[in-house]
């Protein structure tokens, strides 16, 4: 089922784009020529800047250079003659010496070729020095052109994008729409079909989602009526309908129609459950549903008010039992004011309220083990007895 869910969702997402892009409108012909001309507009400007990726961010070291020219050029200078001038001549002359002297040692040998190997970097070195320097002057005019080249670059992005690469983009998206408008009629045609292929491979999925539904809703119906006959509910009877829209009027989870019906009466017709279920019966109801549903739900908090409505005995030990083990996936909040309900809670409160300066204020209280059980006691029989908390205790030790 999952597979075919979602290989259904995925040709959904399909086809509403198809169906938006059908429904896109460009007006009548002079709206749509006023479209087009606008585009061809923009396509043109951003063709005839032959941009290129990384070209902003190498102009702009190319501007910081010109900028600090005087100062890159001073700089290197000085390092062209402490090189050439004094660093080169003075490993010259240590060559010198050494060569006087390399046959009386081999180490002295050794110390010459290092001093060679130094001294021959340094050459190098004094060239690419020379190079720079002759790359350090800029005249007006390629300052110019730098500056006006970024100027553009600048003034396309405010209009097309942040980067380059987002310019780039922009003009394949203006490109794909004047295809569009100039061949509307085809491109339409084409939707269409798309379109049409796209119903029919969804109408067979849904098709195959409809068949798996029916099959697990009459499952699901006969597991929900019998919790609800455990809780009590001894006439009620539980069923899904799944209904089948041939209308094809698709939806993200295909063409299926789910209505909850129930009746709690025998010899009654099943109505939908929105329309006949008290508090109370509500309460059970979505009791069952989620203690069949429990270990795929993924409602983290589920609360549950008025659920003892109607209900003692047997019946309240059931429903304590059910929230029981509902409460071992997910948290439970109950409002009760049965002591077989109070019992099973991991945690009891005590909730009160008083009139202060004419103003009802609602009390929250955290109780601990033995105010829960005197609680338990007093809601069982109505005031707090020996009898009554022996029985509290003994509905508190069988909380399992």
């Amino acid at each position: 089922m999952e597979d075919i869910k979602l290989k259904y969702r995925l040709q959904y997402e399909e086809y509403c784009d198809a169906r938006a892009k059908l429904k896109e409108n460009y007006g009548d012909d002079k709206e749509k020529q006023r479209k087009l001309d606008l585009l061809k507009y923009q396509l043109n400007e951003i063709e005839e800047a032959h941009l290129k990726i990384g070209e902003e961010e190498q102009l702009d070291s190319i501007r910081t250079r010109m900028l600090n020219s005087e100062k890159i050029s001073e700089g290197l200078n000085e390092v062209d003659i402490e090189i050439g001038e004094n660093a080169i001549d003075s490993i010259s002359k240590a060559v010198r010496a050494l060569e006087k002297i390399e046959n009386l040692d081999n180490s002295y040998e050794e110390k010459l070729n290092n001093l060679k190997s130094i001294y021959y970097d340094l050459q190098e070195l004094s060239r690419d020095v020379s190079s720079l320097k002759e790359d350090v002057d800029f005249d007006e005019e390629e300052r110019q052109k730098v500056e006006e080249r970024l100027d553009l670059i600048f003034s396309l992005k405010r209009k097309y994008g942040n980067t380059i690469e987002e310019i780039l983009n922009y003009k394949k998206e203006v490109e794909n729409q004047i295809n569009e408008i100039e061949n509307l009629e085809e491109y339409r045609n084409s939707l269409k079909q798309k379109i049409e292929q796209l119903e029919n491979d969804m109408y067979l999925l849904s098709k195959k989602m409809d068949d798996i539904r029916k099959e697990n809703a009459k499952v699901l119906s006969n597991k929900i009526s019998q919790e609800l006959q455990d809780l009590e509910m001894k006439n009620a009877s539980f069923e899904i309908q799944v209904l089948f829209d041939e209308k094809k009027e698709f939806n993200k989870n295909g063409l299926n129609k789910v209505e909850f019906l129930i009746k709690t009466n025998t010899g009654e017709d099943y109505k939908s459950l929105i329309k006949i279920a008290s508090g109370g019966e509500m309460s059970r109801i979505m009791l069952a549903i989620k203690n069949v549903l429990a270990n795929v739900d993924k409602v983290p908090v589920l609360i549950f008010d008025e659920i003892d409505t109607g209900i003692s005995g047997v019946a309240a030990n059931r429903v304590a039992s059910k929230m029981k083990q509902i409460a071992k996936h997910h948290q439970v909040l109950c409002v009760t004011h049965l002591a077989p309900i109070a019992a099973k809670g991991d945690y009891n409160y005590y909730i009160s309220k008083n009139v202060v300066n004419e103003t009802t204020k609602t009390n929250i209280k955290l109780l601990d083990e033995e105010e829960a059980i005197r609680e338990i006691a007093r809601i069982a029989s109505g005031e707090v007895t020996d009898i009554a908390l022996e029985h509290a205790k003994e509905l508190r030790n069988n909380n399992i």
